[in-house]
């Protein structure tokens, strides 16, 4: 009871955080696009542009943290866990919409450089900074575990790149007048936002397609089944994830012929070896006293129908 009042105050506490985020977001947006416009700065308004973004990416993130809190239904079997992956997806492909926008318009700006108020782009990049570090922690706790706080995490930890490549831009300009440090500070910033969605849209293409998680081994947990004890085979093993931090695990297990109360206590060993290994807490195991051979990964069903006919 304890840890599910734990758990249901932080689910709260990270959806007060990024609505939090999200407002002070929206508030910074308008300050720092009028300070943009002002000092005529495409670092500036490019910042801001990239922060009206993070409100859109918090708001759905918000949306999508809400969507998880739900239980399961006899409609959503598994609940909604891939709503936030469903949001990081929008959220990756919205950066690499931005980051081509910006590269698009650093090239305008290299070719013809205007005018830039150094002064307003060093004085506002430094308060941009402050504040995208501020909204960056807000939502970093929790974000190694979920893709959902992860893509809205980047996209606040990218503003802190840009504003400090703001005020770098607005330094030199001030020691060199060189007007082509505003967009080409843009350009990185450009660079480093369609990396940040490369690798969330990666990621979430992965988990979509319901991939083996990149850091799991299938022979060495193969391996691992066949050493716990009772265990002389498994086959149509598969492994998938619905979340980051969510992963799922179907088999069908041989065991020799024996009670459903031993059977139980080999499905028990198995499911603790595979928490402990790979951080699997549902598994599905189907447990076969004939069938398959103990070293064939995936059942020929075909081939044994004719010689087993009451088993799949």
């Amino acid at each position: 009871m304890a840890h599910s009042h734990s758990h249901q105050d932080h689910h709260a506490s990270t959806g007060f955080r990024l609505a939090l985020a999200g407002i002070l977001t929206l508030v910074f947006v308008g300050f720092e696009a009028a300070a943009g416009l002002y000092a005529n700065s495409l670092a500036l308004l490019t910042d801001a542009a990239h922060n009206l973004t993070d409100a859109l990416a918090l708001g759905l993130s918000w949306y999508a943290h809400k969507l998880a809190t739900r239980p399961s239904n006899a409609n959503k079997t598994f609940g909604y866990h891939r709503a936030g992956i469903l949001v990081a997806l929008v959220n990756s492909t919205t950066l690499a919409f931005i980051a081509f926008g910006i590269l698009h318009e650093v090239w305008e700006r290299i070719v013809n450089p205007p005018p830039v108020a150094y002064d307003w782009l060093m004085s506002v990049g430094l308060a941009a900074l402050v504040f995208n570090l501020l909204t960056a922690w807000l939502v970093s706790r929790g974000s190694e575990h979920d893709l959902n706080l992860h893509s809205a995490f980047i996209h606040l930890l990218g503003d802190v790149f840009s504003s400090f490549g703001a005020i770098a831009a607005g330094v030199g300009i001030w020691f060199t007048g060189k007007l082509w440090l505003d967009p080409a500070v843009s350009a990185l910033i450009g660079v480093l936002i369609l990396w940040n969605a490369w690798s969330i849209l990666r990621e979430t293409v992965v988990i979509l397609l319901e991939s083996t998680p990149e850091d799991i081994d299938m022979s060495q947990m193969v391996r691992d089944f066949l050493q716990v004890e009772g265990v002389l085979g498994v086959h149509d093993l598969h492994v998938w994830s619905l979340s980051r931090s969510l992963r799922m695990l179907s088999a069908h297990v041989l065991i020799q012929d024996i009670p459903i109360s031993q059977a139980n206590q080999i499905q028990q060993r198995i499911r603790v070896v595979m928490s402990e290994h790979y951080g699997i807490n549902h598994c599905t195991l189907q447990m076969e006293c004939e069938g398959c051979e103990p070293d064939v990964l995936y059942c020929d069903v075909a081939g044994h129908t004719h010689h087993h006919p009451h088993h799949d």
